[in-house]
């Protein structure tokens, strides 16, 4: 009990002595502690006193919206995909269940009327998906992380379509999708 009533007051002395400036607010972390020599290491980082929020509070995307730019938002679907052989349908032998947990690709349908494929940008993050046209701005947050460098794109011009098809990354993907 002593080694932490002493670490308590080295705190509170080390608080009373500090140099720091008044006025600016800072962040106190305790790096390390040992009870044998009753040490304390402190770390101040000095916060931004003009910041709203950090940035790990923004969500991806963000940066995409645009409240003055008045395009419709187009129509859109997202579907969750399954590899599935015989084997899992019939005999059931791997442990993929009909279930989002075991869907290994997102697919989603953006209907974009009158609108060629050259004209369409698309920007995919991990968590965002950016669609823009001169007639239609899509910003999509996704409702899982997905690999975003090898996603597929293909705009069906009969259909007026755009599918954009995206692995999914999960954290325990190597773990449930195993055959």
């Amino acid at each position: 009990m002593e080694g932490l009533s002493s670490v308590q007051n080295l705190q509170a002395l080390s608080a009373l002595l500090s140099t720091r400036d008044e006025e600016e607010e800072y962040n106190c972390r305790v790096r390390s502690y040992e009870m044998t020599n009753s040490m304390v290491t402190t770390a101040y980082t000095k916060k931004d006193s003009k910041a709203i929020w950090s940035e790990e509070e923004v969500t991806e995307g963000s940066q995409f919206d645009d409240l003055t730019d008045t395009r419709p938002k187009p129509e859109y679907e997202i579907l969750l995909k399954q590899n599935v052989g015989t084997e899992d349908v019939f005999l059931g032998m791997s442990r993929k269940d009909p279930s989002s947990m075991c869907c290994d690709s997102m697919l989603v349908k953006i209907k974009l009327p009158d609108t060629k494929a050259t004209d369409v940008v698309l920007d995919v993050k991990e968590k965002f998906l950016d669609l823009r046209t001169p007639n239609f701005k899509l910003g999509l947050h996704l409702p899982h992380p997905v690999h975003s460098q090898d996603g597929k794109a293909q705009f069906y011009s009969e259909r007026q379509e755009l599918e954009v098809t995206l692995p999914m990354n999960r954290l325990m993907d190597q773990i449930n999708l195993q055959r």
